[in-house]
């Protein structure tokens, strides 16, 4: 019988007894955080990772112990370059990773952007729906033909996606106030409907995609929060909790928030994470829209795992990024 994970597993939870060597993995921001631990718990089974990230020096301190620990195991940590706010960056790493040709069991896309400010990426991008989504859009399209039979995708998504569904008529707020949430939404939503629409172009071959939800941790990606905005959601978050008979949030350790990513790459059934939204090391159930429910709640909303939303995002994404996959 499989084991059971839940939100207190960790990716050495997962990974206890996984054997790894033989496969091969790339990893997209692998300079902090859970990319970082994602990147040593595989490689710590004696997988060969590729670990993707934008500033190389502060990727090379990040993974400088995992990757000495990992080459006991007969594991390793290589890195390659790629900013996914700009696409000539994008197209760049990609045609590196094709020119070596070896094959890719395994990709990530782990690095991302939160409530940040009103900007844009080098090609004109609202900023987190340009790096969260489109980028790895690029990135993991160009390089599907490394995945073999067996392969799988993982996309980090957010149950933040319940902010907001995609706006495919404004996706860059040039007619819509902007507001930093509302955007993350929209972004993390494209992310599940990417891993949606690319598991129905891929399950035929063999390969198969799903997005994941590590849940809440402290890492970097909340850097464009500050101390009163965390402290005000944390009070909302309590106050929900506290309705429902529940006790204090708390947050998961790197480790936790990682074991999903993992366990969703590795260790599940491909049927079972398939088009699928997991979270907590499982396959998480559709919340109605008009359920309230805490941000930090399981569930995902409809318009998320919606297949002709899928089909309609892969459509707009395709035309701004001038490619066709």
């Amino acid at each position: 019988m499989a084991k059971k994970f839940g939100a207190t597993s960790t990716t050495d939870d997962v990974l206890s007894g996984v054997d790894l060597h033989g496969k091969r993995t790339l990893i997209t921001g692998v300079s902090a955080g859970l990319g970082v631990e994602t990147a040593r718990s595989l490689a710590a089974h004696g997988a060969s990772v590729v670990g993707a990230a934008r500033d190389q020096e502060k990727a090379q301190q990040a993974i400088a112990e995992a990757r000495r620990d990992a080459a006991v195991t007969g594991g390793s940590i290589d890195l390659v370059s790629l900013d996914l706010a700009n696409l000539e960056s994008v197209r760049a790493c990609a045609d590196t990773l094709l020119e070596e040709g070896k094959p890719l069991d395994i990709i990530i896309a782990n690095a991302g952007v939160m409530a940040s400010p009103f900007g844009k990426t080098a090609d004109g991008f609202e900023t987190q729906f340009g790096t969260n989504h489109l980028g790895h859009f690029v990135l993991v399209n160009r390089l599907a033909s490394l995945i073999p039979s067996g392969g799988r995708v993982i996309v980090l998504a957010s149950s933040g996606h319940r902010y907001a569904n995609v706006d495919l008529a404004d996706p860059g707020f040039e007619r819509t106030p902007y507001e930093p949430f509302v955007a993350y939404g929209r972004a993390k939503t494209a992310n599940v409907l990417f891993a949606v629409a690319f598991d129905e172009r891929h399950r035929a071959h063999g390969v198969r995609a799903a997005a994941v939800h590590p849940g809440a941790i402290h890492t970097e990606l909340a850097r464009h929060m500050d101390e009163g905005q965390m402290t005000a959601l944390l009070e909302t978050i309590n106050s929900q909790l506290a309705s429902e008979g529940k006790g204090p949030f708390q947050f998961k350790t790197v480790p936790q928030g990682a074991a999903t990513s993992v366990w969703a790459a590795v260790v599940a059934s491909a049927e079972d994470i398939g088009g699928r939204y997991c979270e907590n090391c499982h396959a998480s159930d559709v919340v109605a829209d008009d359920v309230v429910v805490t941000p930090v709640s399981e569930g995902v909303r409809g318009y998320a795992l919606d297949a002709a939303n899928a089909a309609a995002l892969w459509r707009k994404s395709e035309e701004m990024v001038g490619e066709s996959f």
